[in-house]
C-alpha cells in the first residue's frame, strides 16, 4: 500500500510540476509585452493600450475555445487507460480537424468579431486602431494556437506532460526574442508584437508535429476524413465540449463582472482590484498544474475501469491541493503586503489594497476544491455535471451574493461573492462526484 502511494504521488507530481512550469511561462511573456510598449520613447502608454486591448480580445476567444484542450485530454486519457489505440488515433485527429474548422472561421469572420469586441471595449481612437492592426496581424496564428490546444490535450492525455512543458517554454522563448527584434531592430511596436506571436505559435505547431513523428510515430499515419466525420464520434465531441464550452462561458461572465463592478466603483477600486488578482492567478498557475495532472489520472483511472484506483487518485489529489493551498495562504499571509510594492510603488493604491489584501490570502483555501475538481471532472468527461454546477454557481449563487452583500459592503461584498461562488463550485462538484465522478 505505501508503494501504491508513494507510486501514485511520483505520478502526480510528474505530470503537475511541467504543468506548472508552462503555467509560469505565460506571465513572463505578459511582462515582456508590457515592457517592450511601456519603455519605447515616444507615445509608449497608446502602445500599451493597444496592445493590452488587442491582448484581452484573443484572451477571451482563446479562453472560451479552451474546450479543444480540455475535452482532448479527457478522451484521451480514458482510451490510454482503456489501452484502446484506435479512439487515440482517431481522437487527435478528430480534434485537430475540428481546432482548424474552428480556427478557419475565426479568420472568416474576423470582420465581425473585431468590430464586436471594439464596440464593447472603450478606447481612444489612436489605441483602437493600433489594436485593430494588431488584432489583423495576430488572427492568423488561429489555426496554429487551436491545434496546439489539441496537441496539448492529446499529450497530457497520453500521461506526458513534458512535451507541453517543451513546446511552452520554447513557443514563449521564441515570441520575446521576436518581441526585441521586430519592436528595438525593425521599429514595428505593436505590430512586430502581433507578428511575434504568429510566428511563435506555428513554431510550437511544428515542435508539436515533431514530436509526434518521433515519440509517437505509431499515432502519425494518415487516416480516412469519413472516418472522423462519423456521426456518433462527432455527437460524443461535441456534446462534451459543448457543455465545456458553457461552463467556460460562465466563468468568463463572473470573471468579467467582478472587473465590471470594480470599475464602477471608482478607478483606484479597479486598479486595487487588478493589483490583487495578480496574486490569485498567480496561485492558479499552480493549482492547475494538479488539475492537469487530474485530469490525466483520473481519465486513465476511468478508462481502465478502477474505481477504486480513481477514488486513490482523487484523494492523493486533494492532499496535494490543500497542501499547496495552506502554503500558499501562509506565504500571503506573511509577505503579501511587500509582495505588492513589486507590482506598483503607487502609495494610494497600495494603501488602499492593505483593506483587501486577506481576501486574497483567503482564495487559496476556499478555491482550490473548484480548480482539483474541475480536473478530475474533465478527465472522466463528466462534462454535463460540470456545466451544471457551473451554472449553479454562477447564476444562482454568485449573482444573488453579490446583489444581497454588495449594497451593504461595498467592494467586501464583491470579494465575498466570489468567495462564495468559489465554494459553491468546490461544494457542488463534491456533493454530485459519486454519481458523476464514480459510476461504473
Amino acid at each position: 500500500m505505501a508503494t501504491a502511494k508513494i507510486s501514485l504521488n511520483h505520478e502526480i507530481l510528474r505530470l503537475a510540476v511541467p504543468n506548472i512550469i508552462s503555467n509560469l511561462t505565460v506571465p513572463l511573456l505578459g511582462m515582456a509585452d508590457f515592457a517592450l510598449m511601456g519603455h519605447l520613447k515616444t507615445d509608449s502608454v497608446v502602445y500599451v493600450g493597444a496592445v493590452a486591448l488587442g491582448t484581452t480580445i484573443f484572451n477571451v476567444l482563446y479562453m472560451s475555445l479552451g474546450f479543444l484542450r480540455m475535452g482532448t485530454s479527457g478522451f484521451t486519457a480514458q482510451s490510454f487507460g482503456a489501452k484502446d489505440n484506435k479512439a487515440l488515433h482517431h481522437g487527435l485527429y478528430r480534434s485537430l480537424l475540428v481546432a482548424l474548422l474552428l480556427a478557419f472561421g475565426l479568420i472568416i469572420l474576423q470582420y465581425p468579431i473585431q468590430w464586436i469586441a471594439f464596440k464593447m471595449l472603450d478606447g481612444s481612437t489612436r489605441v483602437t486602431g493600433l489594436a485593430r492592426q494588431y488584432f489583423y496581424i495576430r488572427i492568423y496564428a488561429a489555426p496554429a494556437t487551436l491545434m496546439l490546444y489539441s496537441f496539448y490535450g492529446w499529450f497530457l492525455g497520453m500521461q506526458n506532460a513534458r512535451i507541453p512543458m517543451a513546446i511552452a517554454i520554447v513557443v514563449n522563448s521564441v515570441n520575446i526574442g521576436l518581441n526585441f527584434l521586430f519592436v528595438y531592430a525593425f521599429h514595428m511596436h505593436s505590430n512586430g508584437v502581433a507578428l511575434a506571436s504568429v510566428i511563435a505559435q506555428y513554431t510550437g505547431l511544428l515542435m508539436a508535429i515533431l514530436f509526434l513523428l518521433k515519440k509517437y510515430k505509431a499515432f502519425a499515419h494518415r487516416i480516412a476524413l469519413n472516418i472522423l466525420l462519423k456521426k456518433e464520434g462527432l455527437i460524443i465531441f461535441f456534446k462534451v465540449n459543448g457543455d465545456i464550452f458553457i461552463r467556460t462561458l460562465l466563468l468568463i461572465f463572473v470573471l468579467t463582472f467582478f472587473t465590471s463592478i470594480s470599475a464602477r466603483i471608482s478607478n483606484k477600486t479597479l486598479a486595487v482590484n487588478t493589483l490583487l488578482f495578480q496574486f490569485f492567478f498567480f496561485f492558479s498557475y499552480f493549482a492547475d498544474g494538479f488539475a492537469f495532472a487530474g485530469e490525466a489520472l483520473a481519465g486513465k483511472a476511468k478508462g481502465s475501469g478502477s474505481i477504486l484506483m480513481l477514488k486513490n487518485t482523487v484523494n492523493r489529489l486533494f492532499i496535494w491541493g490543500f497542501g499547496i493551498a495552506v502554503l500558499t495562504g501562509l506565504i500571503y499571509f506573511i509577505g503579501l503586503k511587500y509582495f505588492m510594492y513589486v507590482l506598483t510603488d503607487n502609495k494610494g493604491i497600495l494603501n488602499l489594497a492593505k483593506e483587501y489584501y486577506w481576501w486574497v490570502v483567503l482564495l487559496p483555501a476556499t478555491g482550490i476544491a473548484a480548480f482539483i475538481w474541475d480536473g478530475i471532472y474533465v478527465g472522466v468527461t463528466a462534462a454535463k455535471a460540470m456545466r451544471n454546477t457551473m451554472i449553479l454557481s454562477a447564476i444562482f449563487v454568485f449573482l444573488p451574493a453579490f446583489y444581497l452583500f454588495f449594497p451593504h459592503l461595498g467592494n467586501n461584498g464583491l470579494w465575498l461573492a466570489l468567495h462564495i461562488f468559489m465554494i459553491s463550485r468546490g461544494l457542488s462538484m463534491w456533493l454530485i462526484a459519486r454519481k458523476a465522478v464514480f459510476k461504473n
